[in-house]
């Protein structure tokens, strides 16, 4: 248990440091655009990874950096694209809300709130007929719960029986708006067993509780051709957007969520097993310098050339 809560550790670092060092890069101007960080967030990507293997299909929102980091996409890239250079994972065209790095099984994020989930399902039904039997798996926001695609997507994946996995990321806050005051029924898992998909609420802030959840129903749908749900209650740390001042939140509430952050409570766990601080600061001292030598490199690198913007736009 140790030695994977080190690994999980490490892991979620990898990506704050990402998130943390874009936000520094949105700060100097470097990186412009929308852009939307999972910090707060990392137990989620770093928990579900395990169940994925190459063949399989991710879908993130515009907050999905660390999704596709723990999909396996290099940092450098990454970077690279966020930056608008020539070696992003997109060439510079996609930036924060739009990349994708289908190589690593990672299908692109959406700006369009609960828009990955039909095309999930899309992903699961091309791969009922190229023979592949691919899993796929979408991420959204509880607020895009309130979308019709994302009811008509859940309720075709039941019809078909197909192998999707349907992973809602619940931080409370559906953009500046409090979910609980959007919805009469606060239970989302209600919503996908009315459809006949199985569906679960879990702590999103463990990463053991993550990996357990999602191998188990990645296994079911894997056998059976069958959708799942997972909510995944979790919180993030900083606004909506890079230069969301969060007025609407109180200093207690973020405060709570400081302490309940996944970082946060895999340090205290491994303190309490007797793993040393100086090793425990140290997962965040490698995290940071393999991040900051990923974005030097992709500053260094040649901005996307201009002339080259029609490309790519038709198959």
């Amino acid at each position: 248990m140790r030695e994977q809560l080190m690994a999980d550790l490490r892991a979620m670092w990898r990506i704050r440091a990402f998130e943390e060092k874009t936000q520094a890069l949105c700060g100097s101007g470097d990186v412009r655009g929308s852009v939307h960080l999972c910090i707060g967030q990392e137990a989620g990507p770093v928990g579900a990874a395990e169940a994925f293997t190459d063949g399989d299909a991710l879908f993130a929102t515009y907050r999905g950096h660390g999704w596709a980091i723990a999909r396996g996409v290099p940092l450098e890239p990454l970077f690279g694209e966020l930056l608008g250079r020539a070696s992003g994972v997109n060439g510079g065209r996609g930036g924060s809300a739009y990349l994708s790095a289908p190589e690593y099984g990672f299908l692109g994020e959406n700006s369009i709130v609960g828009a990955g989930t039909p095309m999930a399902v899309g992903a699961a039904l091309a791969g009922r007929h190229d023979g592949s039997s691919r899993l796929a798996a979408v991420v959204f926001g509880e607020g895009a719960m309130n979308q019709g695609a994302v009811h008509e997507a859940m309720n075709f994946a039941a019809m078909m029986a197909l192998p999707v996995l349907f992973i809602c990321e619940n931080n409370r806050w559906s953009e500046l708006t409090l979910t609980r005051d959007m919805v009469r029924n606060p239970s989302l898992t209600d919503r996908p067993k009315a459809l006949g998909i199985p569906a679960i609420r879990i702590d999103g802030n463990d990463p053991a509780t993550v990996r357990e959840t999602i191998l188990d129903f990645a296994e079911a749908a894997r056998e059976d051709g069958g959708p799942a749900f997972v909510e995944l209650t979790t919180q993030r740390l900083v606004g909506h957007y890079v230069g969301d001042a969060q007025q609407y939140r109180t200093r207690e509430e973020l405060a709570e969520d400081r302490r309940q952050e996944p970082i946060a409570r895999a340090a205290a766990a491994l303190a309490e097993a007797g793993v040393a601080a100086a090793e425990i600061d140290a997962v965040r001292a490698a995290a940071w310098a393999e991040v900051e030598q990923a974005a030097a490199a992709a500053l260094a690198a040649s901005p996307a050339d201009v002339s080259t913007v029609r490309e790519h736009v038709y198959a």
